[in-house]
């Protein structure tokens, strides 16, 4: 589970902090080619947090969304928000029957789990979904990119694009998109994990924190890059994050 504490600063962040807005263009993106053009009538976000991307989606899209997370303090930011049909629960264990969504959504979620019981939420998700039913998953990646927000937020596991596949058939799904993203950015995020951070010590702590606008601005552009060069079929072979889009069989 996320540490709880997280919530509270991305509560303050998702709505203006340049990674939110830019990973939310870069999966608009991708959602909009197809899957965005489809009437669902039920769509789950699975750890959906304070419910704010929830929203998103069914702004943009006009789907009826179902949001769901393990952690309360979440679903209490999400009540503020006025956020729906948000359920706590654990997503190992979906309190729904089978077959009851046409879509799942989970962005950065089962890499909160250890390593080997990722295949407990994707049976769920599955067994959720009837044939035809689309997954739009998002997993940190690559395990070098581990960092003192990585540590804070108990992250417990990053993926490369071939264990997210993998795992994506393990559970009867037809990938239809898998690439690597926020990649432009890669070599600062190298050099700040793997030189800056081990050399200047300090406790783990949240990478969700505001910063002066300039720099803001300077950061979200590689993201609004990416998400016009997504959106027209290219895929990028190394990332800091892994989008897959994928239907059940």
């Amino acid at each position: 589970m996320m540490n709880a504490a997280e919530f509270a600063n991305i509560a303050k962040a998702e709505n203006a902090f340049w990674w939110y807005r830019g990973m939310r263009r870069i999966l608009f993106g991708l959602l909009d080619q197809g899957a965005g053009q489809r009437n669902f009538q039920r769509v789950a976000e699975i750890g959906a947090g304070t419910g704010h991307f929830a929203l998103a989606l069914q702004e943009r899209y006009g789907w009826p969304m179902y949001p769901l997370d393990l952690g309360w303090e979440g679903l209490e930011f999400g009540k503020t928000l006025g956020v729906q049909r948000m359920v706590q629960a654990d997503m190992c264990r979906l309190p729904y029957r089978d077959q009851a969504f046409d879509a799942v959504v989970s962005m950065d979620v089962i890499v909160h789990l250890s390593r080997g019981q990722e295949d407990e939420p994707m049976a769920e998700f599955a067994r959720v979904l009837p044939p035809g039913g689309l997954l739009a998953l998002r997993v940190a990646a690559l395990d070098i990119l581990r960092s003192h927000h990585s540590i804070f937020a108990h992250e417990r596991q990053r993926f490369t694009r071939s264990r997210l596949l993998a795992l994506a058939e393990r559970h009867g799904f037809r990938p239809l998109r898998c690439t690597y993203a926020n990649s432009l950015l890669l070599p600062v995020a190298l050099f700040k994990f793997r030189v800056v951070e081990p050399l200047s010590g300090g406790e783990p702590s949240s990478g969700v924190e505001p910063v002066p606008a300039w720099l803001d601005r300077l950061l979200y552009a590689p993201l609004a890059a990416e998400a016009a060069l997504l959106s027209r079929g290219i895929n990028f072979p190394l990332g800091q994050s892994l989008i897959l889009l994928a239907e059940k069989r």
